[in-house]
């Protein structure tokens, strides 16, 4: 009984031994990398599937209506379901990627609404009620980098004095220089602003301005609420990218467009490293089939509508 009860003690003072030993030795901690020219690393290719929502749902949305789908058909507008992502990534803290409001809602307003839910009632009429993702212009900045469902691809590159980012989405190439050269004049606008950048630490912050009043945060699997609401010339955005370990950026875009939102409002989205993601050809040009389909549907259904004396 007295070997058994040594025996005991000493594996009970092993255990204890081996639990002081785990506790006394530090967790492994990342050790952010550098550039040649001592940026810090953001290069790699990186995607943002994930399947938390943009926006916390509501009873008051109508998701048909924002599907670009007002007759009900489900033929829609946007990208084809199978087309999609099955990620089950879901983010750990947070109920929507729009954290600022608290309610994760963002703050359109009324007229804003109004104009994004006639040009979707009237998708068929005309060319200019599309958004410009749909006549494969651009997603926008920062629309390009939020969830899409699909080709959601984002190749970054570094050199002295540039990021670039090359969005597989409409194969878009931004390049953001980051030698403290002043926006050009506001008589200059453009649909993607112009982007000034700095590293504020290891963040790589970008302030744009400089807009046009033509884009939209297009939006259309991101948040169908969302979706075609329009931008002004005072849409001023500021972006932060900021890579937390060796597979992870943390990316926040800060919105403010007095003309169209009620309040400022912020997206927080993970970039994920991908080494084995393949970015493909986006084949997408103005005037495809699809718009002229759809325009074209239209047509047909203003003939019918004529013949039979219903419109």
């Amino acid at each position: 009984m007295r070997n058994r009860g040594l025996v005991a003690l000493a594996l009970a003072a092993t255990v204890v031994a081996i639990a002081l030993a785990a506790t006394d030795t530090p967790a492994k901690q990342w050790t952010p990398t550098r550039t040649p020219d001592g940026q810090p690393d953001l290069q790699g290719i990186w995607t943002n599937y994930t399947a938390t929502p943009f926006e916390v749902p509501d009873d008051t949305d109508t998701p048909g209506l924002y599907a670009g789908d007002p007759d009900g058909s489900g033929r829609g507008t946007g990208p084809a379901s199978f087309l999609t992502d099955t990620s089950d990534r879901t983010l750990a803290k947070g109920r929507s990627l729009v954290v600022d409001p608290p309610n994760g809602r963002v703050p359109i307003m009324a007229w804003a609404e109004e104009r994004r839910t006639y040009k979707l009632l009237h998708i068929q009429d005309s060319w200019e009620n599309h958004t410009s993702w749909e006549r494969c212009i651009t997603r926008g900045v920062p629309g390009g980098l939020f969830p899409a469902g699909y080709g959601s691809g984002y190749q970054i590159l570094q050199g002295p004095g540039y990021v670039s980012i090359l969005y597989e989405m409409i194969h878009e190439a931004r390049v953001i220089p980051l030698d403290g050269r002043p926006h050009v004049g506001k008589s200059i606008r453009t649909w993607n602003g112009d982007s000034r950048g700095r590293w504020d630490g290891d963040t790589l912050v970008v302030d744009i301005t400089n807009y046009n009043d033509k884009g939209s945060l297009a939006t259309n699997a991101a948040s169908q609420r969302v979706r075609a609401i329009p931008q002004s010339e005072d849409l001023h955005v500021v972006e932060r990218f900021r890579r937390v370990d060796e597979n992870t950026i943390d990316y926040e875009a800060l919105i403010e467009d007095p003309k169209v939102f009620t309040a400022p409002w912020k997206v927080a989205i993970p970039l994920h490293r991908e080494p084995d993601y393949q970015i493909f050809e986006y084949a997408c040009h103005e005037g495809n089939l699809g718009l002229a389909n759809t325009l074209s549907a239209g047509r047909a259904k203003d003939k019918a509508g004529r013949s039979t004396g219903t419109r």
